[in-house]
């Protein structure tokens, strides 16, 4: 179940590029249970900071978020092959970690915070991603192992 099929094809998309790294690095063991808590601690964000809300929280976007943030511990130099809009053309080039998935964290916050007190609007746990993301950086320092990454693999 989910809210969207391209809000399943941005997480498959994330989960793709940045998951297999994160497992390696925990194991295939430690790495379930790291996805399973970060899924409950993105979903308790969400309920602590949308108490009221009626719509469904559905997908798996809170645990990706924690992949993420969990893949800017252990991997912040990687190069990742990004879209870059210039006008009517993209160019794909290779950025660091750390500046894409900082961006991404920062643009999370600031629609999390726009959506404090307000209505429900467009069905975004901008929460459940802020959580995830902070529960993913923490338990990588907890569990996972720093490995040094080629800067200029492509991450796809």
């Amino acid at each position: 179940m989910h809210a969207g099929l391209a809000h399943l094809a941005g997480n498959m998309l994330y989960l793709w590029i940045f998951g297999d790294n994160v497992e390696d690095s925990m194991g295939r063991v430690k790495y379930l249970a790291f996805y399973l808590v970060g899924g409950v601690v993105a979903s308790l964000a969400h309920i602590l900071t949308n108490p009221g809300s009626e719509i469904p929280a559905v997908g798996a976007s809170g645990a990706i978020a924690a992949v993420l943030g969990a893949y800017l511990v252990l991997f912040p130099r990687s190069r990742v092959a990004t879209i870059i809009p210039l006008g009517y053309f993209l160019r794909v080039t290779m950025v660091p970690a750390a500046i894409v998935l900082g961006m991404w964290f920062v643009l999370q916050l600031f629609s999390g915070v726009l959506s404090l007190g307000g209505p429900d609007v467009g069905g975004v746990a901008f929460w459940a991603h802020i959580g995830g993301f902070a529960a993913g950086v923490v338990m990588a320092l907890l569990f996972g192992r720093r490995r040094r990454a080629d800067p200029y693999t492509p991450r796809w």
